[in-house]
């Protein structure tokens, strides 16, 4: 396997991320975590889902594209539901109403309903940023981002981050439906180039997003593939990265792998895993993760 601006020289067993492996590792390990009480600022729909805007002072200072934040629901939920953990789509340190951070979600069950529904002012207690990022290259290199559905929303200020290191960066978005999709036009707006499929071929390539892989990284010649979706979206992306020679890091959603306590303590969000010695174990997505090297995952275990 080809390594982005360097060769394998080193690898963190516990999350499966590579120490020197031409990957800049920094904002993981002194990222400070806040818990402040922040609130609704706005709530927008976008196609299928809802953009949350957060005031939540503290967190957007310390953002890190693949972080995530735990949110203390309120109303007829705050005595008997958990903190719920939410990827961050992107943080503004500044403004008006001072930092600010967004998240993305799709209404499935009881809490993102309440979620999508409170209203401008609505208090909840953030905590985070939470878990390790992405790592980002150390040299200009050929990054792809693959995303699936509302998952996708990690990977435009991923993007930004990517494009400041002079790197190129192709996007493939994919969904079930074309009103599934999220950020379409902003990815044509930002990336070298964007890849559309949708299983029910409403919009773009018909069936699952990780089928255009193969193709795009061999025309593109990619050193890294970036994913965040599905556990079987993830599989696909890690699959066609190694065999492409490209390395793969996959971001595990907190609706896939929940993560209600964030700080590793409860134990509920363990993924196996396969270190360089050969070794299975189990790391924690909220601490080790929710970022972790896609050929080591055990995707037929999770």
């Amino acid at each position: 396997m080809t390594t982005p601006g360097g060769g394998l020289d080193g690898f963190d067993q516990r999350s499966g991320l590579d120490q020197r492996s031409g990957l800049d590792q920094r904002g993981r390990a002194d990222q400070r975590v806040v818990q402040v009480r922040g609130e609704v600022l706005s709530v927008k729909r976008v196609g299928a889902h809802h953009l949350v805007t957060l005031v939540a002072p503290g967190v957007a200072e310390r953002f890190r594209p693949g972080g995530f934040v735990t949110l203390g629901l309120g109303g007829p939920l705050s005595g008997r539901a958990l903190p719920r953990a939410f990827a961050l789509h992107r943080a503004r340190p500044t403004g008006s109403y001072g930092g600010t951070a967004e998240i993305v979600l799709t209404v499935t069950e009881e809490a993102t309903r309440w979620l999508a529904a409170a209203p401008a002012g609505t208090p909840l207690d953030v905590v985070g940023p939470l878990g390790r990022p992405f790592a980002l290259p150390k040299e200009p290199v050929t990054c792809v981002l693959v995303g699936e559905g509302a998952d996708a929303a990690p990977l435009f200020a991923l993007a930004e981050r990517l494009r400041e290191r002079g790197c190129l960066v192709h996007m493939v978005l994919g969904a079930d439906t074309e009103a599934a999709l999220f950020g379409v036009l902003e990815a044509r707006r930002a990336t070298r180039s964007v890849t559309v499929a949708t299983r029910d071929g409403s919009v773009g390539s018909r069936g699952e997003v990780a089928a255009v892989l193969p193709d795009l990284l061999a025309r593109t010649q990619a050193d890294v593939v970036y994913a965040a979706g599905s556990p079987a979206v993830l599989h696909g992306a890690a699959v066609a990265a190694e065999a492409h020679g490209a390395w793969s890091q996959t971001l595990l959603a907190p609706r896939d792998v929940p993560m209600p306590c964030g700080t590793g303590l409860c134990f509920g969000c363990t993924v196996p895993l396969v270190g360089e010695d050969g070794v299975s174990r189990q790391v924690r997505a909220c601490t080790e993760g929710p970022v972790l090297r896609g050929d080591r995952v055990q995707w037929e275990r999770l």
